[in-house]
């Protein structure tokens, strides 16, 4: 067997020598190059050859030749990364790996590198960002060839050109949907909302489907407080909704964990959940249905939102028909006994 130094990289070259065939048989065989008439038997021994050496193509030499990279750079928010969420990354690089992408992921969370630097080493295809993208830096991006900068949440920004479109995802059907839930047998609603503002770009719109419903169902204005993921601060937030005028009775929590919070607050104040007040969460986390009472939540079908994002990129890099609107988002209540 051909050897290599400690420590270099195994090239073309040396499973060229390995298998006793020229560079560029190597170059047809692994790239499966079209018009090249190779014998079966010198594939299967270039095949060989690499899987012994460990060869693999360098990304460079890749999008030197298919004329772009095969990296889908993932921006997230400096959010928490729960269940759902990572549950969304592991689907999306599925989704990414069906179309022979690599989809890697840079969280903004402080101290790390700067996004700049991140898609200048990287200079990946496309990006997708799960929050509103800069303008100057998507400009940035397309000035030095990287195709698509796209924003799953945020608002439409229309003053960039080409313009950045329209967010690729809605939060507003999953308030719409916990409140159209709530509101059969419920005449005021509360929303509890988190208390980390970097998740506005959710919570907002979420609140303005639980307002849009009550408007739509002649409902008063939800009450709206922030619940912050401790006993106490949960407990006076239930404290207030009971204080309104007429009080409330239903909830729309922002997440499980939130609606976690309301439902202990509740019970610390020796409320019967869901006689005196019923809770709706968000995302079906595995601990919602273990709680008592169990937590009606609204469950999102995230890998048919992965594969949907994962498709409009694709057909932007393949410079097909452009698409409008949002992407597909199955939503449904699972329902039990909070609510």
């Amino acid at each position: 067997m051909a050897g290599t130094s400690r420590g270099r990289r195994v090239t073309s070259g040396d499973v060229a020598k390995e298998a006793g065939v020229s560079r560029a048989t190597v170059s047809y065989v692994l790239n499966d190059s079209p018009h090249q008439k190779i014998a079966e038997a010198t594939r299967k021994r270039v095949w060989e050859a690499a899987a012994r050496l460990g060869y693999a193509p360098s990304a460079a030499a890749r999008a030197l030749r298919t004329g772009r990279s095969d990296i889908v750079l993932g921006v997230l928010p400096d959010w928490p990364i729960h269940h759902v969420l990572g549950q969304l990354i592991q689907q999306l690089t599925n989704a990414f790996a069906q179309h022979e992408l690599t989809f890697l992921v840079h969280s903004s969370a402080q101290p790390a590198r700067p996004l700049r630097d991140v898609w200048k080493a990287l200079t990946p295809a496309a990006v997708l960002a799960l929050n509103e993208f800069p303008q100057s830096e998507a400009e940035a991006m397309r000035a030095v060839g990287i195709e698509v900068v796209m924003a799953v949440h945020g608002s439409p920004t229309e003053e960039a050109d080409p313009p950045l479109g329209t967010p690729l995802v809605s939060e507003e059907p999953i308030g719409a949907l916990q409140a159209r839930h709530l509101a059969t047998s419920h005449r005021r609603l509360g929303y509890a909302y988190p208390d980390l503002p970097r998740l506005d770009v959710l919570a907002q719109p979420r609140l303005d489907g639980v307002r849009q419903v009550c408007e739509e169902r002649g409902l008063p204005e939800p009450v709206v407080r922030s619940v912050p993921l401790e006993l106490d601060g949960a407990t006076e937030a239930v404290k207030a909704w009971l204080a309104a005028d007429p009080p409330v009775t239903g909830i729309c929590a922002f997440n499980d964990d939130i609606a976690m919070a309301v439902l202990l607050g509740a019970q610390a104040l020796g409320l019967n959940v869901p006689r005196d007040l019923a809770v709706v969460g968000v995302d079906d986390i595995p601990s919602s249905a273990l709680l008592q009472p169990s937590l009606t939540t609204v469950v999102r079908d995230t890998d048919t939102l992965a594969r949907g994002l994962a498709r409009r990129v694709v057909d932007a890099l393949d410079r097909k028909e452009p698409h409008t609107g949002r992407i597909e988002d199955p939503l449904r209540i699972e329902q039990r006994e909070s609510a």
